[in-house]
C-alpha cells in the first residue's frame, strides 16, 4: 500500500488540453508498453469525442497532431493494437469496426469490419495478438450478439461483411440484451469476457469450440455491466463495474466451477468508501490493473469534475488521493501512463489533462464549463431496467 500511495499522492496536473469545440472526449487510449519502445506511433494517443471523430495527440505535450473522421454514429471506444503501435482500433454503433495508421493522420480507414446490416456495436475489444476482434450489439428483437473478425484475413481497404473474408461467425445464446462490455485476456488470446444489460457476465474459452462449449462460466453481476478488467497476480480475476454504480471481483482460477469464488460483492460499491469532508462518491470512471504495483485502480468522480484513486482489494476500498481543481463536469475515461509516469484523464467538460507526480501546469488558461452547452448533449442508448435479472449461474 506504501508503494501504491507513493506513486499517486503528489499527482497535480502538469498539461491542460482545452478544447477547441464543444464536445464529450469519451475514451482514450495508450500503445502498450510492450509494443512502444523507440517505434513509430508510440508517441501519441488516441481518443474518441461525441462528434464521432477521432483526436490523435502527443503523448507528452498533449498537442492535437491530427485526427480521423468516418464513423457516422457514437464511437463505443478506441484500442491500440497490442502489437503495432501504429495501429488503432476502433467501434462505433453505426455498425463498424475501422482500423487506422496513427503515421498517417486525417487519412481514411485501412480497414473496415461489418457483420449484419442489423447489428449496432456497444462494445468492442481485440485479442492480445491481434488475431481476433470481438463486437457486442445491442439487442436485436429477441437476440444479441456478439461477432467474431480475424483481422489477418481483411485485406486494406476492404470493408468485410457476412459474404466476404473476416467475420469468422457470432455468438448469440448467451446474452438476452444490450452487450455492453467486452474484454479479452491480456495474456490469453482465446480468453474473453462480456458483460450486459441482461446482468450476465460470461467467461469464455474460444479454443473449445462453438458457443455452448466455449462459454465455461457465467457470473451475475445483478446490474447491467458497463466495464470489465482482468486483474490479480495471475491475471486470473476479474472486475466488474455496473451502470448502478456496483462492484463485483471474480477469482476465476477455475473458470469452470459452478460456482466462481467472490472476493468482493456490493451492488453500490460508492457507499465502501469514506470520503474527507462529508463529500460523496457519485460515479466510477472505471478501474485497472497496475501490474508494477500489484494493485487495482479504481477511479471515481463527482459531476462537477472532482477525482477520487481509490485501492481496491478483497477487504474494500481505501482513498488514496482526491484530484481536485481539474475537470468541470463528469470525466468519462481515464489510462495511466506507465511509460511517462502520468494518469490522463478525459470526460464531459472536452478537457483532457494530464496528471504528474510533483507537476506545475503548463500554459493554463481560463477553464470554462460546457456542461450547459445543449447542443454536445450525447444521445444514449438508455439501458432497460429490469424486473428481475435472469438467473443463470452455470452454463447449460
Amino acid at each position: 500500500m506504501d508503494t501504491l500511495e507513493n506513486t499517486f499522492r503528489d499527482l497535480s496536473i502538469t498539461r491542460r488540453l482545452q478544447p477547441s469545440e464543444p464536445t464529450y472526449i469519451l475514451d482514450l487510449s495508450l500503445p502498450s508498453s510492450a509494443s512502444s519502445g523507440s517505434a513509430a506511433g508510440s508517441d501519441v494517443l488516441a481518443l474518441c469525442c461525441s462528434n464521432h471523430s477521432v483526436h490523435l495527440h502527443c503523448r507528452e505535450t498533449l498537442r492535437l497532431v491530427g485526427d480521423f473522421q468516418g464513423h457516422t454514429a457514437p464511437v463505443r471506444g478506441v484500442r491500440f493494437s497490442h502489437l503495432s503501435p501504429h495501429l488503432l482500433f476502433t467501434g462505433s454503433s453505426d455498425g463498424t469496426l475501422r482500423c487506422w495508421d496513427v503515421r498517417r493522420p486525417n487519412s481514411g480507414s485501412t480497414q473496415v469490419f461489418r457483420s449484419d446490416a442489423t447489428h449496432s456495436y456497444c462494445s468492442f475489444d481485440v485479442c492480445c495478438n491481434d488475431h481476433v476482434l470481438c463486437a457486442g450489439t445491442e439487442r436485436v428483437e429477441e437476440d444479441s450478439f456478439l461477432v467474431f473478425w480475424d483481422a489477418r484475413m481483411v485485406q486494406q481497404g476492404v470493408e468485410t461483411g457476412s459474404k466476404q473474408g473476416g467475420l469468422l461467425g457470432v455468438y448469440s445464446e448467451s446474452h438476452s440484451d444490450d452487450i455492453t462490455a467486452v474484454k479479452f485476456h491480456p495474456q490469453k488470446a482465446d480468453r474473453l469476457a462480456s458483460g450486459a444489460t441482461d446482468g450476465l457476465v460470461n467467461i469464455f474459452d474460444l479454443s473449445l469450440g462453438g458457443e455452448d462449449d466455449a462459454l465455461v462460466t457465467t457470473c451475475n453481476c445483478n446490474s447491467s455491466a458497463s466495464s470489465l478488467c482482468w486483474t490479480g497476480k495471475d491475471l486470473d480475476q476479474l472486475l466488474c463495474l455496473t451502470h448502478a454504480e456496483g462492484l463485483h471481483l471474480w477469482d476465476l482460477a477455475q473458470p469452470d466451477s459452478d460456482d466462481p469464488f467472490t472476493l468482493l460483492s456490493s451492488t453500490d460499491a460508492r457507499t465502501l468508501v469514506q470520503l474527507p469532508d462529508g463529500a460523496s462518491l457519485e460515479y466510477f470512471v472505471g478501474g485497472t490493473w497496475l501490474s508494477d504495483e500489484g494493485r487495482i485502480l479504481l477511479v471515481g468522480g463527482t459531476n462537477h469534475g472532482e477525482l477520487h484513486l481509490l485501492d481496491c482489494n478483497g477487504s474494500g476500498l481505501k482513498l488514496i488521493k482526491s484530484l481536485k481543481r481539474g475537470h468541470s463536469a463528469t470525466v468519462r475515461c481515464f489510462q495511466w501512463d506507465v511509460i511517462g509516469r502520468s494518469l490522463l484523464t478525459g470526460g464531459e467538460d472536452g478537457q483532457l489533462l494530464q496528471w504528474k507526480a510533483g507537476a506545475e501546469e503548463i500554459s493554463v488558461r481560463k477553464k470554462d464549463t460546457l456542461k450547459s452547452i445543449s447542443s454536445m448533449q450525447l444521445k444514449s442508448k438508455a439501458h432497460r431496467k429490469h424486473a428481475s435479472v435472469k438467473d443463470k449461474t452455470k452454463p447449460v
